[in-house]
This record gives C-alpha cells, sequence and structure tokens, in this order.
C-alpha cells in the first residue's frame, strides 16, 4: 500500500494594510540574524513519518507579509504533486488558510485528514487579530465536513498569539470535528510536538 501524502503550511504574517506592515517591521522584535533559531517540530515531520507519509513542505511566498491570492497560486502549483487521499496540514496562518482555501474551491484530490493547529478565526466581522486578506466566510467553512473526511483542531489554552477561544469559533461551525486541547504548549513554538506525530501515524 502506498504512503499518504502530507501537505504541510507554514505560518506567517498578514496586514489589512500596506502601513501596518510597515509599522510592524520598525517594531515586531528581531530574531537571531545569524540563522541560530531554536529547533521545532516541523523538523521532524519526514524522520517521524517516513513510514506512512510522503511528506511535503514548501515554502509559501512572502510571510512576512503574506497575502492570499499569492498563496493560493503557489499552492495550486502543487497540486500535480497531489494525487488520490491528502493530509493537509496547516499552523497558524497556514491553518487559516487551508480553512479558506479548502472551503471556498474543489480540490482535484481527497483530503482524508484536515488538520488546523492554533488557526486564527478572522472574517469580515470579527478581526481581533490582524489576518490581512486571509479572511474567512462562516457559512462556507461549515461546509468543510462535505470537503475532508477528517478535520482535526489542535489549540492551546496558553497560545499567546492566536486566543484559544479561536478554536471554539471553527469547533461551533465544525461539531463533527476532533477538538485536541492543550494547556502547556503556547502557539506550538515546540522542539518536538510528540502528540501530533502520533495522532498523524493514527
Amino acid at each position: 500500500m502506498g504512503k499518504t501524502t502530507l501537505f504541510y503550511v507554514h505560518g506567517g504574517d498578514a496586514y489589512a494594510s500596506n502601513a501596518q506592515f510597515i509599522q510592524a517591521l520598525t517594531q515586531k522584535p528581531l530574531r537571531d540574524p545569524r540563522g541560530e533559531g531554536s529547533p521545532r517540530w516541523t523538523d521532524q515531520l519526514r524522520t517521524e513519518l517516513a513510514e506512512q507519509h510522503d511528506v511535503f513542505t514548501p515554502q509559501m511566498p512572502n510571510k512576512q507579509n503574506a497575502q492570499y491570492n499569492e498563496w493560493k497560486i503557489w499552492f495550486e502549483r502543487h497540486f500535480e504533486f497531489l494525487h488520490r487521499e491528502v493530509v493537509l496540514l496547516g499552523w497558524s496562518l497556514g491553518g487559516i488558510f487551508l480553512a479558506k482555501y479548502v472551503s471556498e474551491n474543489q480540490l482535484p484530490f481527497t483530503v482524508k485528514r484536515l488538520y488546523l493547529l492554533a488557526a486564527p478565526f478572522c472574517t469580515e466581522d470579527l478581526k481581533e487579530i490582524d489576518c490581512g486578506d486571509f479572511l474567512l466566510d462562516p457559512e462556507l467553512i461549515a461546509t468543510l465536513p462535505e470537503k475532508a473526511a477528517e478535520i482535526v483542531l489542535m489549540h492551546a489554552k496558553d497560545d499567546f498569539v492566536v486566543p484559544y477561544e479561536h478554536m471554539l469559533l471553527y469547533q461551533r461551525l465544525l461539531a463533527t470535528a476532533e477538538c485536541v486541547t492543550f494547556t502547556d504548549k503556547n502557539h506550538f513554538l515546540l522542539e518536538t510536538f510528540p502528540e501530533l506525530y502520533e495522532h498523524l501515524r493514527s
């Protein structure tokens, strides 16, 4: 039996206006410019899941100032590699991107499982955090169970970037989704994530 394709979409920052992006550039804390950042759980996806999954981890365009249409184009460019059953895994902005894209479009492959990890829930009427043009239509989000065989929501109560309440907004619209709550995993800025690896292997 062949491997299942796992397609991972990372996070990023999006802004409602260029002025807000410029302001963020002047105020955001700098990461280590020597590139000596902390290891992340995403670094281990391939090794942890090698027996069951072909893992795709593309770099999405301009993640410092992400634009939905640019991500949409780049995502669709990868469809030639995605056949039959696919597991979609989105973290943070990657989560809302997948929720938006899958809810709004027909896909040329079957979504075996859709993971939304620490995904913001932003709409035209609900902009608690800045998601730029990554805005959801709640009526379409409610149709996600028709597009994905399984939906898994994961969030931590101590998430300091995307409040835990955002997962509850997804949950209200996705009654059949599996919801996994953590108490102490922040925004999943973790060196390793064994609970997720095990869930993906299940």
